[in-house]
């Protein structure tokens, strides 16, 4: 198994359509779709990069010139803003740090989440890697390291692939990935089975994968060799269930909150809760709320 630890690239597969939230994502990117004011894609880079990983890998489709756009110099805009001596907008408005690196590759075919990992094989080579998925907005709790950085942390310690976990309603176990095994340390469970959206009555537990995963190279020759699972997709969850027998695969139970942000209900639940803690609107906001309640 491949021994390196340090996690320096993080795969973004970002080719879905979005047409839960049609008609908004007809033109605009669903990962460009912003809560407050930052689009969910620069939530998700800005994680991995606190996590200390400088080359992010956007898996992308038709449509999503936005994102790569959002990740490049403005140059009229950033010039104007100098010029005027808008110093708080510049730094806002570049979003891409200078020790950052963004690498785009296109999915041609929406077959699943496990091809899209596969669409960045080349550029991942042989070292570990972490996947985020923007739907997902992930927040570590308040003053601590973000779920990513929580992640590369553990990864140290166990350099094997390492899926976040949290427990859910049984009810929902049919939307998540769903793990089961045995306690292997501090939040950390030795992965035994590993199941894609079982229905209730057949799920092995109820810790269910949230959209960060740290994963082995070994993944990419799992997922090519697996045939098509659930929905005719080819599958992530299917190819790191092969890693179980072979290198071992734990899951961490991250301390933090997740917004499932591909439905309108989470969406707006971050959309409130974001908008609360923002320095420039929270307070008007909270008293806003607070009158709807009068």
């Amino acid at each position: 198994m491949n021994k390196v630890t340090k996690i320096r690239k993080a795969v973004f597969p970002v080719a879905g359509l979005g047409t839960r939230f049609l008609p908004a994502t007809k033109a605009l990117p669903k990962e460009m779709l912003p809560i407050v004011d930052k689009p969910l894609i620069q939530y998700a880079v800005e994680e991995a990069y606190e996590a200390g990983i400088r080359h992010m890998i956007f898996v992308t489709g038709r449509n999503k010139r936005a994102i790569e756009d959002h990740f490049d110099t403005a140059y009229e805009l950033e010039n104007e803003l100098e010029i005027n001596k808008k110093h708080d907008l510049l730094k806002l408005a570049r979003t891409m740090p200078d020790d950052m690196d963004c690498s785009y590759v296109r999915q041609a075919r929406p077959l699943g989440l496990g091809h899209a990992v596969l669409c960045a094989a080349a550029l991942i080579g042989d070292e570990p890697f972490a996947v985020l998925l923007a739907d997902d907005l992930m927040t570590g709790k308040p003053g601590g390291p973000g779920v990513l950085t929580q992640m590369v942390n553990v990864f140290r310690e166990r350099p094997t692939s390492l899926l976040a976990v949290q427990e859910v309603p049984l009810e929902h176990v049919k939307r998540y990935g769903i793990v089961a095994g045995q306690p292997a340390g501090d939040r950390i469970i030795r992965v035994e089975k590993m199941v894609e959206k079982p229905s209730p009555d057949q799920a092995p537990s109820r810790m269910g994968v949230s959209g960060r995963y740290i994963l082995t190279p070994a993944v990419f020759d799992e997922i090519r060799n697996n045939p098509r699972g659930a929905g005719g997709e080819i599958q992530l969850t299917d190819g790191i269930a092969k890693l179980i027998a072979t290198e071992g695969v734990h899951a961490y139970q991250y301390e933090g909150k997740r917004y499932d942000c591909g439905s309108k209900l989470g969406f707006l639940e971050a959309t409130v809760d974001f908008a609360l803690k923002h320095p420039e609107v929270g307070p008007a906001f909270a008293q806003y709320l607070a009158s709807l309640k009068a």
